[in-house]
């Protein structure tokens, strides 16, 4: 997510839902982070994984969303009015049918990806990692298109993520929460290549 502006006010999801359509916002403990429109190689990035897991998931009880997907994550049994944390991973992948309602997801994903540029590198290897953390979300990606890394964060025994393990994309990266999945990185020499980064 591209995220330009933080309002210092707490705000809970019944004022989220009242914001124009057109805005897009995520909620983190209250405070109001300003969503921008990624750059087209974010994007790119974002269709072919989703392209992948899509494929996989066909038949499966799993069902997979990209940005903008809501993500509410309560406290408990918090009613959703008072809800202060709603974010919109770029990508979700949520096993149980039952945290899925016609708002989006109600509860922690599965398995959530976080596509990293320089406007949200910190909020998604810091703060969203403590909340992912400590929402119980399994599987939590973090990925580095320019340097060509994946970082992944489980959770153990405890429920806690402890130190991730750091893949290259040299080979494809096998997803834990999803028996016989494994993510291909082969169409990422394609997509950086100078011509379509621009750099040429």
């Amino acid at each position: 997510m591209n995220t330009t502006d933080k309002v210092p006010q707490r705000y809970t999801y019944a004022d989220y839902t009242q914001w124009p359509d057109d805005e897009h916002w995520e909620l983190i403990n209250g405070v109001a982070y300003a969503l921008t429109s990624p750059q087209r190689l974010h994007q790119d990035i974002v269709f072919e994984l989703g392209r992948q897991i899509g494929n996989y998931l066909q038949g499966k009880p799993c069902k997979g969303y990209t940005a903008p997907f809501d993500v509410r994550l309560p406290r408990k049994n918090e009613a959703d009015a008072k809800v202060e944390t709603v974010v919109q991973p770029d990508i979700s992948v949520i096993c149980d049918p039952s945290k899925l309602d016609r708002l989006g997801c109600r509860g922690a994903p599965g398995w959530i990806i976080e596509v990293l540029s320089p406007s949200t590198a910190l909020k998604d290897m810091n703060t969203k990692r403590s909340l992912y953390e400590l929402h119980g979300v399994p599987e939590y990606w973090l990925i580095h298109p320019e340097e060509r890394w994946v970082l992944v964060y489980r959770l153990d025994a405890q429920g806690h993520y402890g130190k991730p393990d750091v893949y290259g994309m040299d080979e494809p990266t096998a997803v834990q929460r999803l028996e016989g999945l494994s993510i291909e990185w082969g169409f990422m020499a394609t997509e950086l290549s100078p011509v379509n980064t621009g750099l040429a």
